[in-house]
């Protein structure tokens, strides 16, 4: 048995699954996100639950708003940010009294896709979870890359590629430190925030798009001025690590139009004679974070 543990700023969620991938048990409870010693507390009695609910030990993954740091053993760059500083995979293991994978969560929602999702059986994964922010992972051969500095896959800081005169002279500014992140453009927030800069209005990101759908004039403006960026990044991407597929998840995925207005606005930036790279739907949506935590422990490892 695989246990997943997918630790958010407002819930931690376990789930459960057998050797085949399939589901035995989820559960989920709010994040005690100011409370450090209390987060460990919450995963270990959740995992400690499910194991006594299943009558079975299993081997534990999670994904986490950030990543340990390789120079320090510490969590950096967490958006829960009382994780910061602590070695969480050691203290985990602690609780648990046993080894605890840790991974960032948008690299558990690319292996989870890549694993027995939407891009099941691909060689190069990229996995692009667009809502309130732009987070990503790539996952080649069945395995995370992670990089010297564990931020292999980081797409959303790094600037907009081939930007107007325009997008240069507005770049928004990131909470990272530097201005015109892809994040800031291409991150539902970002879309919103494009759409209010140019109309006033504060309107959600879903119903800019419908109204875009709809026929809209200034919604539709601000939807092709968000299809030619997020297209702008993901040529990038393409010619960076050319993958054999790019999959989608966050808010932003259930834009449908998306799907087929991406590939030919990404064409231009794409140095080859085509560019056939597939960008479909996660399969597993909002679940695919934690399915990946469980998938840390790949099929081949021994299962406690």
């Amino acid at each position: 048995m695989r246990i997943g543990v997918d630790l958010g700023g407002t819930k931690i969620e376990v789930l459960a699954l057998g050797d085949r991938g399939e589901e035995l048990l989820r559960r989920r409870v709010p994040t005690p996100r100011h409370d450090y010693d209390a987060i460990i507390a919450a995963i270990a009695a959740l995992v400690r639950g499910v194991e006594a609910d299943l009558g079975v030990t299993g081997t534990v993954g999670v994904g986490i708003p950030g990543s340990i740091s390789p120079a320090t053993g510490l969590v950096k760059n967490a958006n829960t940010t009382v994780l910061i500083g602590h070695p969480l995979d050691r203290d985990l293991a602690g609780a648990l009294g046993r080894e605890v994978r840790l991974e960032n969560d948008a690299n558990c929602f690319a292996l989870s896709e890549a694993v027995d999702g939407a891009a099941a059986g691909a060689g190069i994964v990229f996995g692009l979870i667009i809502g309130t922010g732009a987070g990503s992972g790539i996952v080649i051969d069945g395995q995370v890359l992670r990089g010297r500095h564990l931020i292999g896959g980081e797409f959303g800081h790094n600037p907009l590629p081939w930007p107007s005169v325009a997008e240069v002279e507005e770049a928004p500014a990131c909470y990272c430190g530097q201005r015109g992140c892809l994040e800031t453009w291409v991150s539902g927030t970002g879309f919103a925030d494009d759409y209010r800069r140019a109309t006033g209005l504060a309107v959600a990101a879903p119903d800019i798009a419908a109204a875009a759908a709809s026929g809209d004039p200034a919604s539709r403006a601000a939807y092709e001025r968000y299809v030619s960026r997020l297209a702008r990044g993901l040529a990038q991407v393409v010619n960076l690590i050319d993958p054999d597929v790019i999959v989608v998840g966050g808010g932003m995925s259930n834009v449908a139009s998306l799907y087929d207005d991406l590939a030919p606005a990404m064409r231009p930036y794409v140095f080859s004679d085509s560019c056939t790279t597939p960008i479909v739907k996660a399969r597993y949506g909002d679940s695919s974070g934690v399915r990946g935590a469980a998938w840390l422990w790949p099929p081949g490892n021994p299962v406690a």
